[in-house]
């Protein structure tokens, strides 16, 4: 016997109640830490540009507990992700395409993905030498762990979780739910690259620039394909790239993050 769903579709005020939460527990909280993060540092006495942000700081001095917290913090950080997962669900197959994700054409969104890598990433890198010199941009050291044996697999995992947090929920749900509530493509395509740009406000009003525009790529991109891997792919790369990099480029390019020459 089929069961047949006759509950009514969830009301705006709801929908607001639960985008609020979502963002609540992961990007907004964020977003808003941010904010104030930027207020302490251009109120400073030391100039923002003599400043510096750790992106995968060290949680503990004693090597185990530093792996346990690292592995945790990773781990608690993608129930945002299991929250969108669950929220839109869909009985019938595929059960994320409203989050863009319907297991076929891998191949093809991989090799997008990779594209991206290029058209993001260099000027990416172009924008924070520019920022740095501008003094837009905090020196940024995207892996301040120390050197153990799961550094690296460490500092992959946290571009896996930079990749699943913000795209799942910036592109997937945010998208998902913003067409339900009646918004136009490009309302939701500006209003989620604000919000992707807002939370990497710790890191100065450069990067504020720099992921306005990754957001307002990826966003159109997104909205022309609805098709999630490659961005999903894209970032991972861009991350794992500059995570794992990070040693030999500062050991070559020292007063671009911050470090004496």
């Amino acid at each position: 016997m089929t069961v047949v769903d006759l509950s009514p579709p969830p009301s705006r005020a709801r929908l607001w109640w639960e985008i609020a939460i979502v963002l609540a527990l992961g990007l907004g909280q964020s977003a808003v830490y941010a904010i104030v993060q930027l207020a302490y540092r251009l109120t400073d006495e030391t100039p923002l540009a003599d400043q510096t942000a750790t992106l995968n700081p060290s949680r503990s001095d004693r090597e185990i507990f530093d792996l346990i917290y690292q592995v945790l913090s990773i781990g608690f950080s993608l129930v945002p992700v299991l929250l969108v997962c669950f929220l839109l669900w869909q009985s019938s197959r595929p059960h994320l395409s409203r989050l863009g994700l319907d297991g076929t054409r891998v191949g093809a969104d991989v090799g997008r993905g990779i594209l991206l890598v290029a058209a993001i990433g260099i000027p990416g890198l172009g924008l924070y030498l520019a920022g740095r010199a501008l003094g837009l941009f905090v020196a940024v050291n995207p892996a301040g762990l120390d050197s153990h044996w799961w550094t690296i697999p460490v500092l992959l995992l946290a571009a896996a979780r930079a990749s699943l947090q913000e795209e799942f929920v910036v592109l997937g749900y945010l998208f998902a739910r913003l067409r339900q509530l009646g918004w136009g493509p490009w309302a939701i395509i500006l209003t989620t690259s604000v919000l992707r740009a807002s939370y990497h406000l710790y890191q100065g009003p450069g990067a504020f620039i720099g992921n306005l525009a990754m957001g307002l790529l990826f966003g159109w991109l997104f909205q022309r394909s609805g098709r999630l891997m490659p961005f999903l792919v894209a970032h991972f790369l861009i991350d794992a790239t500059v995570f794992v990099g990070y040693p030999w480029a500062a050991a070559t390019w020292p007063t671009l993050f911050g470090l004496p020459g």
